[in-house]
């Protein structure tokens, strides 16, 4: 495989996702029990061969570094390469960058002393298992300048102000992009971009002196008659989170056993940060069924159709269905949640009772009391 670089930005996206990247990025959003966002992305690049990796950050990244460490979980612990974890830097009057050329404008020197032949760039908003190497295999045989990643998808309402979908002739070449997409389906733009460095080199350059700020609306869309720009169609299971209502879906998905198995095969494991816990404690009167539970939880109620986090308690007569509770979430004696949301460390006192539903789950913030 060619020589490769990695770039994922962390924090694209997070604007959407209200109280849960309040204090973090979007990358380090907790999701399916023990994992983060940026697991997937690190996990897919790393199961490509790709051990040269960039991670851009924006503000509010403490929890990120906490997270990655020097990347020894996912292999990228090295002295030459690995793991890069690379601080804000902008031009614009609030000092930080606004957009996807200005975030790789802050990073140039770092490209520019790669000594890749290809980059790679993804955000931290899809939950998918991506083999990389054969997008770059692809690029290769289309002699494509650009390679973005798209799937045809139905699009949710409350997503489609944050969607580009991208329109392909018989070649698959790209020859339109469009923002905001307000139709119910098309050719979703998955945020992942295989382009030749000393392209992406020129682009930033040339973004520099003009002042471009967003690669989709000045490359993509602006030079898709210059360069060959072509559109991958991935077939697997993509959890595309830009909302609330996106996220609480996406976790819902993995307790269907087929998008399990698409996420989570043998053969291209995802790495996540170790941490040592006892296995779940269960109660004489509890009762689960159709869930998934982290290490360390302590389940003495019920529980149905869940995702609950490690180190959660669940107590006596309590009843939780079609939540995501978070690590640390303590539920009272005789609480009733149903689909609801609970960052780390909240605290649902005895008896409380909050329903949601499946389009506007309640979203209880983190280390809050209820």
């Amino acid at each position: 495989m060619s020589k490769v670089l990695g770039i994922v930005f962390s924090n694209m996206h997070e604007t959407s996702m209200g109280d849960l990247t309040e204090n973090r990025t979007m990358a380090s959003v907790p999701f399916g029990g023990r994992y983060r966002m940026i697991d997937f992305m690190l996990s897919n690049l790393v199961n490509s061969g790709i051990h040269d990796v960039g991670i851009i950050t924006k503000n509010n990244y403490q929890t990120l570094m906490n997270h990655v460490g020097n990347g020894k979980e996912w292999d990228l612990s090295r002295k030459k390469g690995g793991l890069s974890i690379l601080p804000p830097y902008g031009r614009s009057e609030a000092g930080v960058f606004r957009g996807r050329i200005e975030a790789l404008a802050g990073i140039k020197q770092y490209i520019n002393d790669s000594s890749a032949e290809y980059v790679i760039m993804t955000d931290c908003d899809t939950i998918a298992n991506v083999a990389y190497d054969d997008i770059l295999a692809y690029h290769q045989a289309k002699d494509a300048d650009i390679t973005i990643v798209y799937q045809h998808k139905q699009v949710a309402k409350s997503q489609r102000n944050n969607t580009t979908v991208i329109k392909l002739d018989e070649n698959h070449r790209v020859y339109d992009v469009v923002k905001d997409h307000a139709e119910e389906e098309g050719n979703v733009f998955l945020d992942i971009i295989v382009i030749r460095k000393t392209l992406l080199e020129r682009i930033i350059t040339e973004g520099q002196a003009r002042g471009k700020v967003s690669f989709t609306q000045e490359v993509l869309q602006g030079q898709k008659d210059n360069l060959r720009i072509f559109g991958y169609d991935f077939k697997g299971y993509i959890g595309d989170i830009k909302s609330i209502e996106a996220y609480y879906k996406c976790s819902m998905d993995l307790l269907d056993k087929n998008v399990r198995n698409q996420l989570f095969p043998a053969h291209r494991p995802v790495y996540t940060r170790v941490r040592d816990e006892v296995p779940v404690r269960y109660g004489v009167d509890a009762k689960v069924s159709h869930s998934m539970l982290a290490d360390g939880c302590i389940i003495e109620g019920e529980v149905e159709n869940s995702i609950i986090f490690r180190g959660v308690k669940v107590g006596k007569g309590a009843k939780v269905k079609n939540c995501v509770l978070m690590e640390g979430t303590v539920v009272g004696e005789n609480a009733k949640l149903e689909c609801v949301i609970s960052d780390k460390n909240v605290i649902f006192r005895n008896s409380r009772t909050l329903t949601g539903c499946e389009t506007y789950p309640i979203v209880i913030g983190k280390g809050r009391s209820v």
